[in-house]
């Protein structure tokens, strides 16, 4: 072939390479313009480091306002006080996060590390010279948790002065109660708690009632029957929902026939058509309740989100850590109180036939008598799910469903900007238990759920909670789980955060190097040593808000009846014919764009989501 006519072997007439003419492809740029498009790319970053560099210049210099955290000393005080040797230490502690927005340093915001900093050159930890910057002590924490999420173990590493022995002391006098330091252990000068962190454990807690079945009369409850029958395994569905069968059939009949009998026959056919079977725009979504939490910070519009995690070898015990009040359950127990059947308030101590009265501050008086009833009806449906007691079989179904995710999996449906061949999804979770034994707090039973796991993603340990719910109360087959770690696209919304906490970081490979160099002066970083104070601190500050806020919100109601209303294809790969059933329906519906996770919002968490970010 007469390469002159072609402009040489592979390339095309306007001697471009690759197939065709046009613009040469990104990878077939010239030296010149690959530098012009790395310099473009660089700019925002460059701009960023230099914007931050002149703000730290006008702190320095006396312009601008200091951080919320940083103290201002004279020279004169900071001479005064004189250099006073530093060590490199890893701070063991935990915290309420209700307040808080999130455990990283805001220059703006209350944080938990911001107000560590501030207690610790209150208490002579850190010097006057270094009281205007945490970067000066080289300050880095192991778990970076959002708004309002719980941690009963938390690490972070910096160089501090420890010469006093009474330093952990004096820097919890200068904290809320709501943060506690459980204790300060020296390390190597090397060492960095972030990097070092073999693991994490997450705690998740959730009333059982999120394990019984959709309502008969939602989206959910009618079509998943119909598509099991479709798939011949109508038998199989009903096997795997026996043992709460009865559930919606028994409050039917002795709560809402009576309750809607005693109203005029008009109102009582529109509350049943309004109250499962609603197009999605009309859902009225209770936000996630931690966003309105007063804590001994004050009033601060906060919610709980999620954190990260990285090898190990521990076993982790799984017994729950509830509050000393709480009753737990004998496998035999699972009956619901009478008086509690028979009672149209919402659980809290009212008796029958008192009307509770509205919250504060979270409840308007209704606009019409449909929707005084409506939210009356909802009382008691509220109030009787919160009577339910978990079966022993369901409590090993959740447990066998949690057990698919331990392993290497491919989460990428699991968080958010993340596509299946991004060898990033692929994480290793150790193991995944729920507690042997539920137990009861203000009349609503709960479940703890514990997972260790090497790293997760933004939103993983949620969506992996609301996954293994759905699984278990629309009675689909466990080997679903597959297909959510296949290519497949699929809507999976997080579970609410009001549940979420860090239990601990774990540094198994560190200790075990400290056990062997037996260094003087050098401790393990690890939690066994407080356990008491731990135990004492979580179901004071953490637990019992959880509870409270559950009790006086119903969040995890609103959460889970809103997914079961939203008449939406998204969620009927949850059926027995699997995927192909929400592939079918959504390619009927293409004119509707929106999904359920975009129908049913959450109070926002998650500003500068990052899909790299931790999951707390």
């Amino acid at each position: 072939m007469d390469q002159s006519r072609t402009g040489g072997r592979g390339r095309g007439q306007n001697n471009d390479r690759g197939r065709g003419t046009g613009r040469r492809r990104r990878t077939d740029m010239g030296r010149s313009d690959w530098s012009r498009n790395l310099a473009d790319k660089r700019a925002p970053d460059k701009r960023a480091r230099t914007d931050q560099a002149n703000k730290r210049r006008k702190v320095d210099e006396g312009e601008g306002n200091l951080p919320v955290y940083a103290t201002s000393f004279s020279k004169e005080e900071i001479e005064a006080e004189g250099r006073k040797p530093k060590k490199k230490v890893a701070v063991m502690l935990g915290y309420s996060g209700s307040g808080y927005k999130g455990m990283q340093l805001n220059h703006h915001e209350k944080t938990i590390e911001g107000d560590l900093f501030s207690a610790f050159v209150a208490a002579g930890a850190i010097s006057k010279a270094n009281a205007d910057d945490p970067k000066k002590s080289s300050l880095v924490r192991c778990a970076r948790t959002d708004r309002g999420v719980h941690a009963a173990g938390n690490v972070i590493s910096l160089k501090m002065i420890i010469e006093d022995p009474a330093i952990v002391e004096k820097i919890n006098e200068k904290l809320s109660s709501q943060i506690r330091v459980w204790g300060i252990e020296r390390t190597n000068g090397s060492f960095s708690v972030y990097q070092l962190c073999d693991s994490r454990i997450y705690e998740y807690l959730i009333p059982t009632y999120c394990f019984l079945p959709p309502h008969p009369e939602s989206f959910l409850g009618k079509e998943l029957p119909k598509l099991a029958e479709e798939a011949n395994d109508l038998t199989g569905y009903q096997e795997r929902q026996a043992e709460v069968s009865s559930f919606w059939k028994d409050t039917e009949e002795e709560l809402v026939k009576p309750f809607l009998d005693g109203l005029d026959s008009e109102l009582s056919e529109s509350i049943r058509k309004t109250l499962y079977d609603v197009e999605p725009s009309s859902i009225e979504v209770q936000p996630d309740t931690a966003s309105t939490v007063t804590s001994d910070v004050g009033k601060v519009e906060v919610r709980p989100t999620d954190t990260e995690v990285q090898p190990i070898a521990t076993e982790v015990p799984f017994a729950p850590d509830f509050p000393n009040t709480a009753q737990t359950v004998d496998e035999s127990d699972h009956q619901p109180p009478v008086s509690a059947l028979n009672s149209s308030a919402r659980p809290g101590g009212d008796s029958a036939g008192e009307t509770q009265k509205p919250k504060e501050g979270t409840e308007r008086a209704p606009s019409s008598p449909l929707e005084a009833a409506l939210k009356q009806l909802k009382g008691i449906i509220v109030a009787r799910k919160k009577t339910y007691r978990i079966d022993p079989k369901r409590l090993a179904r959740v447990q066998s469903v949690l057990n698919q995710y331990v392993g290497t999996h491919n989460f990428h449906n699991y968080t958010i900007s993340k596509l299946p061949r991004d060898p990033s999804a692929k994480r290793v979770i150790k193991s995944f238990a729920v507690a042997p034994k539920p137990v009861i707090i203000n009349e609503t039973e709960w479940l703890s759920l514990k997972v260790h796991g090497q790293s997760f993603m933004m939103h993983q340990i949620r969506k992996m909670v609301t996954m293994a719910a759905l699984i278990v109360r629309c009675g689909c087959p466990e080997e679903r789980m597959n297909d959510s770690y296949g290519h497949e696209k699929l809507t999976l919304p997080k579970a609410p955060s009001l549940g979420l906490l860090l239990e601990r970081p774990v540094f198994d490979t560190y200790n075990s190097k400290m056990r062997v160099d037996d260094v003087e002066g050098k401790g393990e970083v690890a939690f066994e040593k407080y356990q008491k104070e731990i135990d004492e601190f979580k179901q004071r500050e953490i637990y019992e808000r959880i509870f409270r806020e559950e009790n006086a919100h119903d969040t995890f109601h609103s959460f889970f009846a809103s997914l079961d209303s939203v008449r939406k294809p998204d969620l009927l790969y949850l059926s027995s014919l699997g995927v192909t059933a929400a592939r079918r329906q959504m390619a009927e519906s293409e004119k509707d764009t929106k999904s359920v996770e975009q129908i049913i919002p959450e109070v926002s968490d998650d500003e500068g989501e990052d899909a790299n970010g931790q999951e707390g």
